[in-house]
């Protein structure tokens, strides 16, 4: 079995309660890109720059955070007639937590002064330490389901 895989994907706080409501992620409005690459196990979290697209409120928080499922990438018919491709999530009880007091601990984020810069793609992998410090910081358990103070070990970034 494979190591799992950790991921961050950016959507406006609405589309992440929504994706959460429904156990599932989408992303890229609706293409399938980052999405193809994830497995059964991997961590996923989203991360919200505004409360609703475009131009809602600033939030700059991670918003929800689960462990994909099956990793089988499908499609769905919306409602406008468009269609959108999705992978199966089971969302973890969490809270969201502000960027801001994480950005000197997250390794993924190279310039501290320019830390938006990351997201600019809408989706990336980060390391494991990186995904557990989020979840210690939303109240959620790290990957395996155990409590979040285990030691961090960094990686380097794989995005």
């Amino acid at each position: 079995m494979q190591e799992p895989q950790y991921w961050i994907a950016v959507v406006a706080q609405d589309r992440a309660e929504r994706a959460r409501a429904g156990a599932y992620a989408e992303l890229n409005q609706g293409r399938p890109g980052v999405l193809e690459r994830v497995r059964a196990g991997d961590g996923f979290v989203f991360y919200s720059p505004r409360t609703f697209d475009p131009k809602g409120e600033p939030l700059q928080a991670f918003t929800a955070l689960g462990d994909v499922t099956d990793g089988y990438l499908y499609r769905v018919e919306q409602e406008d007639g468009s269609s959108a491709f999705r992978v199966a999530v089971d969302y973890r009880p969490s809270t969201p937590a502000p960027i801001k007091p994480l950005l000197d601990q997250l390794t993924f984020i190279h310039s501290k002064q320019h830390w938006g810069a990351c997201f600019r793609f809408g989706a990336l992998r980060i390391p494991a330490g990186d995904f557990a410090r989020i979840a210690a910081a939303m109240g959620g358990s790290d990957h395996a389901g155990e409590s979040s103070s285990k030691p961090i070990v960094a990686q380097e970034n794989v995005a």
